[in-house]
């Protein structure tokens, strides 16, 4: 009897594992402070890899320290819709003022703002110690570390990332290489698939005739069949019949 019942309960216990081998189709992120770059995912596929720049104080989750944590981490909040590429923020409120990338002596948080919460617990504090993924002005340092522990993107990556990641996306910060992921297979659009369908379901009919003004041999065929047999039903009820085989306009009926 506890041997079913142990068997029910580990079936139970490896569930939630099994469907995460499941293909995730949601977009998440793959930080990788080893190559400086992020990876956004899709469908089980690559959809774009974007130059970053780490802290350069090393990694961590120390209040204090300006540390990049690892782990994983979500979206817990995005700031700066419809901004203009290049606004900068204080105290993550727009300030007015815009800047273009590599403004001589200015270093502000600009463009986007994805505040980042920590899942784990050596993430635990980066919501409170502000971890964002933000656009930056000084985008000659992107590509090695040079930030405060945050994530900066030049400023017109992170405007196009922004609306590719929504509230509650997982994002994975890793010490290594970002994984081999092949490019992911664009989704059939609405009007693909009503296409497809309305192929499937419709009974087999001829081809249209050809745009280009020429028959082909087969509807030069039936034409011809079909101009015969109007010719003949003409000449049995004795109606007067026209050279090209069409009857005369006096008797066609008027709409």
């Amino acid at each position: 009897m506890f041997r079913p019942l142990a068997v029910i309960f580990s079936l139970v216990s490896i569930a939630p594992a099994f469907s995460a081998t499941q293909l995730d189709t949601s977009p998440r992120l793959i930080i990788s402070i080893r190559e400086q770059k992020l990876m956004l995912l899709e469908n089980g596929g690559r959809v774009a890899t974007y130059p970053v720049s780490t802290s350069k104080y090393g990694l961590g989750d120390f209040r204090g320290r300006m540390t990049t944590p690892l782990g994983y981490l979500m979206v817990a909040q995005k700031i700066g819709d419809y901004a203009p590429v290049g606004a900068v923020f204080h105290n993550r409120r727009l300030t007015g003022e815009i800047l273009q990338p590599n403004a001589p002596g200015r270093d502000p948080v600009t463009t986007r703002i994805i505040w980042l919460s920590g899942l784990e617990t050596q993430n635990a504090q980066a919501f409170h110690r502000c971890i964002y993924i933000h656009g930056t002005p000084e985008e000659k340092t992107i590509g090695r570390p040079a930030s405060y522990g945050c994530i900066r993107m030049k400023a017109a990556d992170i405007a196009v990332l922004y609306g590719q990641v929504p509230l509650g996306a997982l994002v994975q910060i890793i010490p290594d290489r970002l994984p081999k992921v092949p490019k992911a297979r664009p989704m059939p659009t609405s009007n693909t698939l009503v296409v497809q369908n309305e192929k499937l379901n419709s009974p087999e009919r001829p081809e249209p005739a050809s745009t280009s003004g020429t028959l082909s041999a087969e509807q030069m065929r039936m034409a011809g069949a079909l101009a015969a047999e109007r010719r003949k039903a003409q000449e049995r009820k004795g109606a007067p019949v026209l050279n090209k085989g069409t009857v005369a306009a006096q008797n066609i009926p008027r709409a």
